[in-house]
């Protein structure tokens, strides 16, 4: 399977992400429209990975590549091809299929409770996870459920965590793919940003939290990773 991964900004970690697509020997094309505004071509690939990023899905100004990623994921998905949103990826996703960007009005760091709805449970990527489950969150923005979408998760501050569309398409407003190992690089290169979020995360709450249920969140999120990866064996 060949493989398109779109990176948002200049430290991405592939994580769980990386390590379900390397078990199945996924060809890679690695892109960083944040650097050079280069996306893969229509069709180039079987699947579509978009990650995180510290911009809004709606800064064109500062990263104006962002309608066409949006576009490039909305095609490619009716094509029937798997797209992965994750984080900033989700937000554009739910933006290339017209539902609203809300910007600021939903902040959530560190490990947190995300729940399943019922077609949640049913869903062939989350249906293994427990009906409630911690997994890492780092964002302030949300969106609405676009039209046509099947509403997969909600948290107390997002409510729409997850959602899929098409065959295999999927937004995931969490970071599933940040392992233990990726948090505490995160923890390294962003002290600064990290405490404005939380003052009590490095010293207190990510050392308090990491052995249960970053642990958890670790074993949770490759699931999911392996789930999704076997979609696009299944479409191809």
């Amino acid at each position: 399977m060949r493989v398109a991964i779109v990176e948002n900004t200049r430290i991405t970690h592939h994580g769980q992400v990386g390590v379900a697509l390397h078990e199945q020997a996924a060809k890679i094309d690695l892109y960083k429209p944040w650097a050079d505004s280069r996306l893969p071509e229509k069709g180039s690939f079987d699947a579509l990975v978009v990650f995180g990023g510290e911009q809004s899905a709606r800064d064109d100004d500062t990263h104006p590549y962002l309608p066409a990623l949006a576009g490039l994921m909305r095609d490619s998905g009716a094509q029937g091809k798997a797209v992965l949103g994750i984080c900033l990826g989700s937000q554009l996703l739910a933006r290339g299929l017209g539902a609203e960007n809300r910007l600021g009005i939903a902040p959530e760091f560190g490990w947190c409770d995300v729940a399943l709805t019922d077609e949640g449970r049913a869903d062939p990527v989350l249906s293994q996870l427990p009906a409630t489950f911690p997994i890492f969150q780092w964002h302030s923005d949300t969106f609405t459920l676009p039209q046509g979408a099947t509403h997969l998760a909600a948290s107390s501050v997002a409510q729409n965590q997850c959602f899929r569309i098409h065959r295999a398409t999927y937004a995931m407003q969490f970071h599933f793919e940040a392992s233990r190992s990726v948090v505490a690089d995160w923890n390294r290169n962003f002290p600064e940003t990290i405490s404005r979020l939380n003052p009590d995360w490095l010293g207190t709450h990510h050392p308090e939290r990491a052995p249960v249920a970053g642990a958890q969140a670790d074993a949770h999120g490759l699931a999911i990773a392996r789930a999704w990866v076997a979609l696009i064996e299944s479409g191809t």
